[in-house]
C-alpha cells in the first residue's frame, strides 16, 4: 500500500501520512496508481457535479473549486512554469530548463492558468448543460495517464530532478496499467471512448514532439503541464461531440 499512498500524498491534498521513508522503488511504482488519483478525483467531480442542487453557473464554479482544492494546484504550477519557460527561453535548452526551475510566476504563466481555468470552466458548465458530467469521471484519469505514457517513451533530462525515481519503472508495466485503465473509458458510450482516446493519443504525441524538440526530454513541470493540457482538450472535444 506504501506505493499508492505516496500516490494519495503527491498528487492529492488528502492528508496522508506514510509509516516510514519510502524507497526508491516504491517512489517509483507509485506512478502506477496516478490513474487511480484520476478517478478518485473524478469521482468526487462527479458527485458534486450530480448531486449538488445549486444554478448551473455556480455549480460549475463549485466543481472548479473542488478540482483545484483537491489537487492543490501541482499541474497548475507546471503548466505555469512551461509557459515561463517556453516564451523565455528563445528556443533555447538551457535557457529553457533554467526558466523552468526559477520559482517565481511570469505573466505567460499567470496567463496560461487564467485560460487553461477558464476553459474547463466554460466545459463544465457546457456538460452540465448538455446533461454529460458522467464524462468528469474518466477526463482526470486521462489526463494522469499522461504522465505514465510521457515516461513509457520519453527521457526524463533532469538526473536530481523530483521525477528522476520515476524512471525505474518497468514500461511493461506501465503499458500495461494504461492499457487497463483506457479500457474503463468504454463505460461511456463506445463513440466517445473513442473519441477520448483518440484526442488523448494525438495531444500526447504533439506534446511529447514539443518536448523533445525543445529540451530533448521531460520534466516535472512538463509532465504536470500536459496532465493539465490534456484535461483541457479532453473537456473541449467532449463537449464538441455532445453538442452534436
Amino acid at each position: 500500500m506504501i506505493p499508492f499512498l505516496i500516490a494519495v500524498q503527491f498528487m492529492t491534498t488528502i492528508p496522508i501520512k506514510l509509516p516510514c521513508l519510502p524507497s526508491r522503488e516504491q517512489n517509483a511504482l507509485s506512478m502506477l496508481f496516478y490513474p487511480v488519483i484520476g478517478l478518485m478525483i473524478g469521482g468526487v467531480l462527479w458527485l458534486v457535479a450530480s448531486y449538488v442542487q445549486l444554478p448551473i453557473m455556480l455549480l460549475s464554479c463549485a466543481v472548479m473549486v473542488v478540482w483545484v482544492w483537491l489537487t492543490g494546484g501541482l499541474h497548475l504550477d507546471g503548466l505555469a512554469d512551461t509557459a515561463d519557460a517556453w516564451v523565455g527561453g528563445f528556443s533555447d535548452r538551457q535557457r529553457t530548463l533554467t526558466i523552468m526551475k526559477d520559482p517565481n510566476t511570469g505573466a505567460m504563466g499567470v496567463i496560461a492558468i487564467v485560460l487553461c481555468l477558464a476553459l474547463k470552466w466554460a466545459a463544465v458548465y457546457c456538460l452540465l448543460e448538455l446533461d454529460a458530467v458522467l464524462a468528469l469521471l474518466f477526463v482526470p484519469m486521462l489526463g494522469r495517464m499522461s504522465a505514465l505514457a510521457l515516461f513509457a517513451t520519453t527521457p526524463y533530462v533532469r538526473q536530481n530532478g523530483l521525477g528522476s525515481a520515476l524512471q525505474d519503472v518497468p514500461k511493461c508495466l506501465l503499458w500495461l496499467v494504461m492499457l487497463s485503465f483506457g479500457a474503463a473509458v468504454f463505460a461511456l458510450s463506445w463513440q466517445m471512448a473513442v473519441v477520448m482516446i483518440g484526442v488523448w493519443a494525438v495531444m500526447l504525441a504533439w506534446l511529447r514532439w514539443r518536448f523533445v524538440g525543445r529540451i530533448g526530454g521531460i520534466t516535472g513541470d512538463t509532465v504536470g503541464a500536459s496532465i493539465e493540457m490534456v484535461e483541457v482538450v479532453m473537456l473541449v472535444a467532449v463537449v464538441a461531440m455532445c453538442s452534436h
